[in-house]
């Protein structure tokens, strides 16, 4: 999700796991067989083995090995995804992501035995987010092989998020079951110009095209631990170098980030990495631009912008990551003005933390509020979340929710029309020891 400076505007990598941990090729996601059949040519009794060519008729029975029984049988991700991930890792730990030793002053870290006992203390901590980042990896793999043109906006988002909600094993339709675990805010579906907090309402028939830019940008969470993650899909190769130059800048500042970092010296450096790239469209060089009011941030529990930003371009925030913290580090590139405005219907919502006690006159507003606190509490959601859960005529009191400054609003953020933008993300750990990209990929 995009944090905005002003504060206001905030794959399957089916490492399909078999049961003890071992990853396996997308294509074993077909069914096993059950336990104990052999669905080899031979299975069949060894009295009834047919005579050899060649023996005169004598019978001579076919030896073979027996086969031996799996032990329940190897467990692996279907497709779509609905396997839930206890299932695929039933000891409960789940894979790292790129571990990154850190540089300078704080090459000491990998051996320091207190900072080691201290990540160790943070192994329930770690694992939430593993299991998320895994859910993440799987999901939009799939996403990747199977999101084509010609498909509507609402059955893409539908099938990431129906897939992200199986795989953490919350389905969200119970009270507090979007709590646990599932989706840590809506699925973004940002075409073109638009860079970030697009998804469909109820209703919305738009088709996406062969000649569309699209930001895919879903979370995922454990017990609030959100892994925000995304990536930019286009169909046609003259986008390349646009997607490749906002890849190389997002790496650029996970590279960068790590303990007492200056925030600025980030923003710096994924500016000089992304503006060193052009894209050449309908005949026109269009240089391309960090979207300089779009940000990286942290992220707290239950909480997807912590209060802390990121920026994209160099400036004066000197503010400093620390040990311990989560980020996003995500970076937006655009062939536009780099620069986005509030446009178009809004879609996403998330209740403002420690939001202040007013009275509330609109009855509808109430009923929405407990019906927020009890479903979705400080994370994101959409209207389509809300139509999912039963809810009819609510716009009023929503509105009136976000009016009294209980619920902030956050509406796509658009550049200039005929532009186009794109967009990587992944989450990053400051581990005492080390900096563990949590979400990273074979993908990206």
């Amino acid at each position: 999700m995009a944090a905005q400076a002003s504060e206001k505007l905030e794959k399957l990598d089916l490492n399909g796991q078999t049961a003890e941990g071992k990853a396996d090729t997308p294509a074993a996601s077909q069914a096993e067989p059950a336990e104990g059949e052999d669905d080899s040519d031979d299975d069949k009794e060894e009295g009834n083995a047919a005579p050899e060519a060649g023996t005169g008729g004598a019978a001579k029975k076919k030896k073979r090995k027996p086969k031996k029984k799996k032990k329940g049988g190897a467990k692996v991700q279907s497709a779509p995804p609905r396997v839930p991930l206890t299932t695929l890792f039933p000891n409960g730990q789940f894979p790292e992501g790129e571990i990154c030793e850190y540089k300078d002053d704080n090459t000491y870290r990998t051996t320091s035995e207190e900072k080691r006992y201290l990540d160790r203390m943070n192994n329930d901590f770690l694992q939430e987010y593993r299991q998320g980042a895994e859910v993440h990896r799987q999901v939009r793999q799939y996403a990747q092989k199977n999101i084509k043109p010609g498909q509507t906006l609402t059955e893409i988002a539908e099938g990431i998020e129906d897939s992200v909600r199986a795989l953490t094993g919350h389905p969200g339709l119970e009270e507090g079951d979007n709590i646990k675990g599932g989706m840590g805010f809506p699925c973004g579906l940002s075409i073109n110009h638009c860079a970030a907090h697009y998804t469909p309402n109820a209703g919305n028939k738009m088709v996406l095209q062969q000649g569309d830019v699209m930001k895919v940008d879903f979370g995922a969470h454990i017990n609030g631990r959100i892994v925000d993650s995304a990536f930019t899909m286009a169909f046609d190769p003259v986008y390349d170098p646009l997607l490749a130059a906002v890849k190389d800048a997002t790496n650029t500042g996970i590279r960068e980030a790590g303990i007492d970092v200056r925030v600025c010296d980030v923003g710096a450096a994924v500016q000089e990495t992304m503006e060193s790239y052009e894209v050449e469209i309908n005949g026109t060089m269009h240089p391309v631009k960090c979207i300089r009011n779009l940000n990286g941030h942290n992220i707290d529990q239950h909480i997807i912008h912590g209060g802390k930003s990121v920026p994209i371009v160099k400036g004066g925030d000197q503010t400093k990551m620390e040990e311990g913290e989560v980020f996003a580090i995500e970076t937006f590139g655009s062939t536009g003005k780099g620069y986005v405005r509030d446009d178009m219907e809004c879609s996403h919502y998330a209740l403002i933390p420690d939001a202040p006690k007013v009275p509330l006159r609109v009855s509808s507003a109430k009923n929405l509020l407990n019906v927020i606190n009890k479903n979705f509490g400080t994370l994101p959601f959409c209207r389509r979340y809300l139509d999912r859960l039963g809810q009819e005529k609510y716009l009023l009191g929503l509105n009136n929710l976000v009016n009294s400054g209980i619920v902030q609003d956050y509406p796509p953020l658009c550049d200039i029309k005929g532009s186009y933008t794109a967009q990587y993300e992944h989450t990053v750990v400051l581990r005492p020891t080390v900096k563990e990209v949590i979400s990273r990929g074979d993908d990206y």
